[in-house]
C-alpha cells in the first residue's frame, strides 16, 4: 500500500472509529479535545500539504482527507485545515530561515498554525503593518480566526504604505498589544474562533515569510479555495452514510469531480453547487429522521446547523452569487 493509500485508509478509520461517535460532544464543548487534535499530528496529518520530499501538496489526497475528516466531525476538519496554508508558505518561502526554522516542527504537528488574512479584505480599514528597528508593528482587526488557544501560531497578513503584503509568522498569545474576543456561532462552536485586534504589536524581522503586491494576492483570492468546498461534501458523506443508497449519491461523486477539476474560473460554482447540496442533504436527512431531528442528541440537527455554516464559511461575491442564483 502506498502512503497516499495508507494515509486516506486511516483517515477513514479515525473518522468512524473516533471522530464521528465523539461529534455531538465536541458540538456541545468549548474546544476540541487535545486528543483529537494530537492524534492527527502522530498519524502524520500535519504534514500531508508540504510532503518531505519536496513533492507538493497532492491535491485529491488532500481534498479526500478534508472530506474523510469532516465526514467525521466538521469541527476538528475545520481547525486542521487551517494550518495547511500557513504550512505552504513556509515551504515555498523564500525567505531567508524560514523553511529550516517552520517547516519541520509544522509538518509534524510540533507547531500548530491558524489563519489571520481576512484582515486584507476589509475596504476601509484593512490590516496595515509599517517597518520599525528589528522588525514590524501590526495595527488593526482580523476577523474569523480559529483555533484559539489551540494553535500557537497565526499566519497573518498586513498591507504597508506601497500597498505590499506581508505575511509574518506571529504568536498566537493574547498579549498587551493582541486581544481577542470570542465568537458564537452556529456550528463549529469548538473550533474557537475569535476576532483578533493589533495594536501596535511588534514582530520580529525574522518571522516575515513573504512579499507581495496587493493586486496580485487579491487576484489569487477572489475565486476562493476549491479545498475548502470539500468541508461540505464531508457533511454530505456523512448525510448518505445515514440515509442509505439514493440519489444523493450520484450527486456527491459528481460534486466531487466538479471540484477536483475546478480551475480558477470554475471554482465558485464549485463550491456554491457543493454548499448547495450539503443544504439539502442535510434537510433531507432532517426530514427522514423526523422528529428527533430536533433533538441537541440527534445528529441531523448538528448537520443541518453545519450546513448553514458552510454556506457563507471562506466564501466570495463569486460564490456568494452563484449560490443565490443556485438558491432562486
Amino acid at each position: 500500500m502506498g502512503e497516499a493509500s495508507r494515509l486516506r485508509a486511516r483517515a477513514a478509520e479515525i473518522a468512524d472509529e473516533v471522530l464521528f461517535p465523539a461529534a455531538l460532544a465536541v458540538d456541545a464543548a468549548d474546544r476540541i479535545p487535545a486528543s483529537q487534535l494530537d492524534l492527527l499530528a502522530a498519524e502524520g496529518f500535519y504534514g500531508v500539504a508540504a510532503p518531505a520530499d519536496g513533492s507538493g501538496m497532492d491535491f485529491p489526497l488532500a481534498a479526500a482527507l478534508v472530506e474523510t475528516f469532516a465526514s467525521g466531525c466538521l469541527t476538528t476538519a475545520f481547525v486542521w485545515l487551517q494550518h495547511h496554508g500557513p504550512m505552504l508558505a513556509a515551504a515555498h518561502s523564500e525567505r531567508p530561515g524560514i523553511r529550516e526554522t517552520w517547516l519541520e516542527p509544522l509538518a509534524k504537528g510540533v507547531r500548530r498554525a491558524g489563519i489571520a488574512l481576512a484582515g486584507l479584505r476589509s475596504r476601509t480599514a484593512p490590516m496595515r503593518v509599517r517597518a520599525v528597528d528589528g522588525g514590524y508593528l501590526l495595527d488593526g482587526a482580523v476577523p474569523w480566526v480559529t483555533g484559539w488557544n489551540m494553535i500557537d501560531t497565526l499566519y497573518t497578513a498586513a498591507r504597508d504604505e506601497h500597498d505590499d503584503v506581508h505575511f509574518l509568522f506571529v504568536d498566537a498569545a493574547d498579549a498587551p498589544t493582541l486581544a481577542t474576543t470570542p465568537l458564537e456561532l452556529v456550528a463549529v462552536q469548538a473550533s474557537r474562533t475569535v476576532d483578533v485586534r493589533f495594536d501596535g504589536h511588534f514582530v520580529h524581522e525574522n518571522r516575515l515569510v513573504d512579499l507581495q503586491a496587493y493586486g496580485k494576492w487579491s487576484s489569487s483570492d477572489a475565486s476562493g479555495s476549491a479545498l475548502n468546498g470539500f468541508l461540505a461534501l464531508g457533511v454530505v458523506n456523512r448525510c448518505c452514510r445515514l440515509l442509505g443508497p439514493s440519489p444523493l449519491d450520484a450527486e456527491l461523486a459528481a460534486a466531487r469531480a466538479a471540484l477536483l477539476a475546478a480551475d480558477a474560473a470554475a471554482v465558485p460554482a464549485a463550491r456554491a453547487a457543493a454548499s448547495d447540496l450539503a443544504l439539502r442533504a442535510t434537510a433531507q436527512l432532517a426530514v427522514r429522521t423526523g422528529a428527533r431531528a430536533v433533538l441537541r442528541a440527534d445528529h441531523a440537527q448538528r448537520l443541518l446547523r453545519e450546513a448553514a455554516f458552510l454556506l457563507v464559511f471562506g466564501s466570495r461575491p463569486a460564490i456568494r452569487d452563484a449560490l443565490l442564483s443556485r438558491l432562486g
